[in-house]
């Protein structure tokens, strides 16, 4: 077996021709869907973006132990289990950065080898001593991205850093395609923000705002800039979602043309939508959980699937992933894994989770049963405990005072007895604080515009997320965090 895992980063489900969106132009994600597999009930699990890849690399929620940080001592990885059990060569093809400054050590050393392709967003690139002439702009601001722009032509689409990805993957192809056994981890980093591509994309969308008055990059926080800024910046993300397609579809005509389909499984999908002022806000972290972060774009192909050219309904999430590339490859899951394999998903549409977990490190905890989305807020005053045996964060080390305060010893049933620190910190709320334990119909209120108040139904919900939070190994600290369960 052969298999290709594709993430785009911050890829908005609701977008997509295949999830009934009608407006951007993604020929090449539709061109394949008809040929996949398009599951409709896709979910996230940890949040954000290297909380999400953990998930990805070893099938378990992360978000109740931990905040960003790189893969632990303890972490079986998808890429290690499956060259030790089945010798599969893995090779990784990425421009996401943070992969490679604080925060993100340990995951690309997992591979066979891997590529970097260099430039996008905060990169720490370009070495400019004399900080480089910055146009008058709004939104967020980044020394390191200025200093990057200085050495690129914008309107030359070959000095992006995804169609640099996309290329590689292609000359991989080019070099391996007549080998078997071997998985491709290929992710770019668009439509993530600062939303940036040549003109002649957004001018697919009639784009007609003046550059001269630079915003490609919004603040995370609730949408007040005026309406022509919030269109350009749709029609923005727009256009480099369209780049990214196009480059897919180069991709997609190599597989073409050396008839991969028939011994190669490819999966589709992302780690986390974004806002683009729906509900009112920028971005993503800070908000509500909503809809349009957490329901993901999932699109499988696998050879001889019956299901190939239809959907699925079933709900399933991203730790699934790691044990379903591990069932293509026929290798065994190792015993703290909470995902479970899709694979029988690829021959009928039948049941797989009854609900599933999602959230943020020290803020809400989430639940959606397929038809209810349920939200825990974390009590005033709580806190979360960061377990960690690599006390890096997004920035650098955890400060030495917190570290000399933290608790040492054995926390967590599945370290295999590694020890590590246990750091208290304080929880966080989400934007809405006075939204106390939301829960939503998303079957009758998809954009999630009126909650729910039923006691009854609260309480069920409430006996649903006790069980999954014991299924996935939850520290008694987080029952307590969020109200479940009273402190000794």
């Amino acid at each position: 077996m052969k298999t290709i895992f594709i993430i785009m980063d911050s890829l908005n489900r609701h977008h997509l021709s295949s999830y009934g969106g009608d407006w951007v132009k993604t020929p090449n994600i539709e061109r394949l869907a008809k040929r996949g597999i398009v599951f409709d009930n896709h979910y996230s699990g940890s949040l954000p973006c290297m909380p999400a890849r953990r998930e990805m690399f070893t099938g378990r929620l992360n978000f109740m132990e931990a905040p960003w940080g790189p893969i632990e001592p303890w972490d079986d990885c998808l890429p290690v289990l499956m060259r030790q059990q089945k010798q599969t060569y893995s090779h990784m093809i990425t421009d996401h950065y943070h992969y490679f400054h604080s925060g993100g050590e340990a995951y690309v050393s997992l591979f066979d080898s891997w590529e970097f392709q260099r430039g996008q967003e905060g990169d720490q690139w370009h070495p400019l001593v004399k900080a480089p002439d910055i146009p008058s702009f709004k939104g967020k601001n980044r020394m390191a991205y200025w200093k990057n722009r200085e050495f690129m032509d914008l309107e030359d689409e070959s000095q992006y850093p995804t169609p640099h990805c996309f290329e590689r993957a292609i000359s991989f192809l080019d070099h391996n395609h007549e080998e078997d056994n071997w998985h491709l981890h290929l992710e770019v980093f668009d439509p993530h923000e600062p939303f940036v591509c040549p003109k002649k994309y957004r001018d697919m969308y009639e784009d007609t705002w003046d550059d001269r008055y630079h915003f490609d990059w919004p603040n995370y926080g609730p949408v007040e800039e005026e309406p022509e800024a919030v269109d350009h910046i749709r029609k923005s993300y727009a256009g480099a979602l369209t780049m990214a397609d196009v480059w897919l579809g180069k991709l997609l005509d190599k597989m073409d043309a050396y008839d991969l389909w028939q011994d190669t499984a490819l999966i589709f999908t992302t780690d986390h939508g974004h806002l683009l002022g729906e509900h009112g806000y920028w971005a993503k972290n800070y908000t509500f959980d909503y809809e349009e972060l957490v329901h993901l774009p999932l699109i499988m192909y696998v050879p001889e699937s019956r299901m190939n050219g239809q959907r699925v309904g079933s709900l399933t999430a991203t730790m699934d992933i790691m044990p379903t590339i591990m069932d293509l490859h026929e290798a065994k899951l190792p015993p703290y894994v909470h995902g479970k394999s899709m694979t029988h998903l690829l021959n009928v549409d039948e049941k797989h989770h009854d609900a599933v977990l999602y959230g943020y490190f020290g803020k809400d905890i989430n639940l959606f049963d397929g038809r209810y989305t349920y939200c825990r807020q974390p009590l005033k005053g709580s806190n979360a405990y960061h377990h960690t045996a690599m006390p890096r964060g997004f920035s650098d080390f955890i400060n030495r005072d917190s570290l000399a305060r933290a608790e040492t010893g054995v926390f967590l049933s599945h370290s295999y007895d590694v020890s590590h620190y246990r750091l208290k910190v304080k929880s966080t709320h989400h934007h809405n604080p006075e939204a106390i334990n939301p829960i939503y119909d998303i079957k009758a209120d998809p954009f999630q515009t009126s909650i729910i108040e039923d006691p009854t139904l609260a309480k069920e919900l409430d006996e649903k997320m006790n069980r999954l939070m014991a299924d996935y190994d939850a520290p008694d600290s987080e029952y307590i965090r969020v109200g479940l369960k009273d402190a000794k």
